[in-house]
């Protein structure tokens, strides 16, 4: 063999040398995949939640992702029926969390196992300063009265119905609205005199609002249960975040906002 093949030989080789090098450093670069499949790029959780939750879970949300770093948390809010229909649709999600058990039943077949993470009771919200002086559920029968309340397929106003009917009263709504935010609203622009939401959502606006406690006896107790979806693409992220709802923290932080032990 020549001394000049011999020298092509080597140049070579280490041309070859230099080109694996990149290479393997490209397939352990923290960036790619790694060994399980998973990616450095983290979760995106959808969650679909009672509109009465909005506030809290803002406040949750910005708590789990501080102590789940990689996790972030998109939250949809509206009336739990309106959640149900777009569950029953097919839209896109990972965990449910209404406002009262019924709503969550019927997409029982769309979701794991159901745990209640709180509880909520309803009072009479009115302008501030309380100016028409409502001091009692009886009250709200009063024609000269303008009451809105949560539609009829609303967690909080089936809720409502049932301690109006309990009481024997015949309330006339002004309107029939599509959430419980939607009947804070209304009372808060002075649109109407009074209506019945959430202890949780007249605490969240107290500049604008009174409330105007009703009798446990009178009351009604909300009941909001969580559950992760089963087409969620991330079913162990969100079975977590729906575990830790339940944790010392997650039911801090509910309770700090006026939710009920569940």
């Amino acid at each position: 063999m020549s001394l000049a093949l011999t020298g092509r030989r080597a140049v070579a080789a280490v041309f070859t040398a230099a080109l694996l090098v990149p290479l393997a450093a490209c397939g352990s670069d923290g960036g790619a995949e790694s060994a399980g499949g998973s990616t450095a790029s983290g979760v995106d959780l959808t969650v679909l939640a009672a509109a009465s939750l909005t506030d809290v879970f803002k406040t949750a949300g910005a708590a789990y992702e501080k102590a789940h770093p990689g996790t972030e948390i998109t939250f949809s809010f509206a009336g739990s029926q309106e959640l149900v229909s777009q569950v029953s649709q097919g839209s896109p999600a990972d965990a449910l969390v209404t406002a009262d058990t019924k709503s969550m039943d019927k997409v029982k077949g769309e979701t794991g196992t159901p745990v209640v993470i709180a509880k909520n009771r309803l009072v009479i919200a009115t302008g501030e300063g309380n100016p028409h002086k409502v001091g009692a559920l009886k009250d709200l029968a009063d024609p000269g009265l303008k009451v809105v309340l949560a539609a009829p397929e609303v967690p909080a106003g089936k809720y409502s119905k049932q301690i109006l009917d309990a009481q024997g009263l015949t309330v006339r709504p002004v309107s029939q609205e599509p959430s419980v935010r939607a009947v804070l609203s209304k009372v808060e622009l002075g649109e109407a005199d009074a209506g019945l939401v959430y202890r949780t959502d007249a605490d969240s606006a107290p500049d604008k609002v009174d409330a105007v406690d009703i009798p446990d006896a009178q009351n009604a107790v909300a009941e909001y249960p969580a559950a992760t979806l089963k087409e969620s693409r991330h079913a162990e992220a969100a079975a977590a975040f729906v575990a830790w709802l339940s944790s010392p923290e997650g039911q801090k932080i509910l309770r700090d906002a006026g939710f009920q032990a569940p």
